[in-house]
Parts: structure tokens; sequence; C-alpha cells
């Protein structure tokens, strides 16, 4: 392993300082507006418990979207306050290029990245599945469990539900209810292809297959269609449902292939697994994008023009990744170019920023 030399240790713990400074502040911030948001839905069955729950459960996706802004952000507020104390200056006047201060930075934006990387994949995935479960249990008294190879399972009562797969408009496909009696022993069991949730408050099953069971004797009957009605709604499958952006890499690759293979839209989980990839490789960006504002010289004011400057970039940058994504939806785009867009934006930006920089 390579020795760090003297100024490389200082950058990368002034600028480490710095990120993590300013992540732990829009933690506070955004889990103050989670808090808020949570406590209006407060009733009989979600209590504070729930809420205050809820709220940690939510950290995890903050760090995850959080990380590449608070690399901007921070890394701008220590470089900035090096060129004010002239530590740029003497570093740059005893010979430093702008190249070796750069990559010094990028060791910073590794160890970002490989953070954003793991927390995106161990850590916002498991979250996201036992808040979306605990809100679910609290919305309609439902157990679920999901992540199963067989889909999600839902326990209503004395049913035990398995839904295959779920639509993006609330439709179910490959349904499985197990029906038990108050002895525990199984009472029927109904398959059915679809479902869909009528305007009367129940769900519609068509190509019903129901096997009964009394007794030594079994009954099998076929059906066009069934009513069924159930805890399970479309508002508690939109809570049960992990979104693309916080599933597994492993999981969005094998759901990937299971929609091909069933010749179904991959797109929205294509450009997923592609930003899985890319997004913590955004700290790179960020930070050669912060650099140039350390060349310049301060003013008054000036940090705070600078710290202003750059919340507006990383608002920018996280509503174009929102962005970027939804019109490659929309619009059939690549699902890389979808993902990599407002990353390549920025890296122009940072590239042409310190072309100037290095021009003057």
């Amino acid at each position: 392993m390579l020795r760090l030399r003297l100024y490389q240790r200082y950058v990368m713990r002034e600028t480490l300082a710095a990120v993590f400074l300013v992540l732990l502040a829009f933690l506070a911030l955004f889990s103050f507006f989670d808090l808020i948001n949570e406590l209006r839905k407060i009733d009989e069955n979600y209590g504070l418990r729930f809420v205050i729950l809820s709220v940690a459960l939510n950290l995890p996706g903050l760090i995850y979207e959080l990380i590449p802004i608070a690399a901007l952000i921070g890394s701008l507020h220590a470089l900035s306050t090096l060129a004010r104390h002239s530590e740029i200056t003497v570093l740059r006047a005893s010979g430093l290029a702008t190249r070796d201060l750069l990559l010094t930075l990028f060791r910073v934006a590794g160890l970002l990245a490989v953070l954003t990387f793991v927390v995106g994949e161990a850590l916002v995935p498991f979250s996201e599945r036992i808040g979306n479960e605990l809100r679910a249990r609290a919305i309609s008294g439902a157990v679920a469990q999901q992540g199963f190879a067989s889909g999600l399972w839902v326990k209503d009562g004395r049913s035990f539900i398995n839904i295959r797969s779920v639509t993006p408009d609330s439709a179910l496909r490959q349904l499985r209810i197990y029906k038990f009696d108050s002895g525990n022993a199984l009472e029927s069991v109904t398959d059915a292809e679809e479902a869909h949730f009528d305007a009367a408050g129940a769900w519609v099953l068509s190509q019903v297959s129901r096997t009964t069971l009394a007794g030594d004797t079994v009954h099998v009957e076929h059906l066009p269609s069934l009513q069924w009605t159930s805890a399970v709604t479309p508002d508690l499958l939109k809570v049960l449902m992990v979104a693309p952006e916080r599933m597994t890499l492993f999981g969005l690759v094998n759901y990937t292939r299971h929609l091909t293979e069933n010749r179904q839209q991959t797109e929205r989980y294509e450009i997923a697994i592609w930003k899985k990839l890319i997004y913590p490789l955004a700290t790179f960006v960020m930070v050669a994008l912060a650099l140039p504002f350390g060349y310049s010289h301060n003013r008054v004011g000036g940090v705070s023009l600078k710290i202003f400057a750059g919340v507006m970039l990383g608002i920018l940058f996280y509503a174009l990744n929102g962005l970027f994504s939804n019109l490659g939806i929309i619009n059939a785009w690549p699902p890389f170019a979808s993902a990599t867009a407002p990353s390549a934006l920025f890296l122009l930006a940072a590239a042409a920023m310190l072309w100037w920089v290095e021009r003057r």
C-alpha cells in the first residue's frame, strides 16, 4: 500500500470531516420532515412507536441518496476553507499540480463510493422491506413477507395468500389462497390466473380453480370468475412492494430475467440496474465538480455563496437523476443512457470548469 503524503492525509481528513458533517445535517433535516409527515398518520393502529421505527428505517435510504450530494457540498466547503486560509495557494506554489489534488480527492470519492454501494446493497433493501411490512401491518392488520422466489406472501385472518407478481396497475397474477378452519386444518385452496380490484371494494378473480377439502372428500371446481373480499388492497400492495431503486442488484437481475422470460416490459428494472452500478460513482463526479471552486480566492461571503451554489447543484443532480429515469421509461431510451445521463452532464461541467481554471 502506497504511503500517503502529509498534504494528502490532511486534505482527505478535512474533506471527509466536512462530507460527514454535511451528511449528518441533511439526515437530521430530512428525518425531521419524515417525522412530521408520519405524525399526521397516527391513529389507533399506527402509534408513536410505529412512527419512530418508520423514521429510523428510512435512514439507510436517505444515506444512500444523500452521500453524492454531501460529497459535493462537503468537498466544496473543505476546499473553500483551504482556499480562504491560502493553503491551496501554498500547495500550488510548492509545485502541486491540479491532477495530484484531483487524485487525492478521488481517494475520498472512492471511500464514499464503496460506502454508498454497501449501504445500497446491504442496508436499504432490508430496511425498506421491514418498513413496508411494518406499515402494512399497521394499515390493515395483515402480516406480509416478501423476498421469496415464489413471490409475496400475506396472512389475512385464517388465509395465507401467495401472489406471484403484481403489475404496475395493481392487478395480481398467479394468485393462490390457502384457507384454514378454526382447527387449523386446510379447508380450501383457490388458484386464479389474474385478479382485478373492482369499484365495490373486492377482487374479481379470473380463471379460477378451487379445491375444497371436507373430511375425506375433495371437491374441485373450475369457475370463469369469482369475487374475493380480503384485507389485501391496492393501497396495501403499494406499501408492500419495494421500489426497483431500493432492491438489491442481485434481486433486480433475477427479477428482470423473470420478466424477460414472461415477455413483460423490463425498462424500469434495467434502468434501476444501471443506476445501482453508476450512482456510487457519482461521488467522483461531485468532488471533481467541487475542485474548481477551491482555486478561487474568497471575499466576504464567498464561502457562503459557494455552499449555496453546491446546494443548488446537488438539488439539480437529484432532480435530473429522477427526471432522466422517468424519461427513459416513457421514451424507451437505452437504459444505460438514462442511468448515466445526469452524471455524464455533471462530469462534462466539471471538466469544462477545470479546463477554465487551468487556462487562467
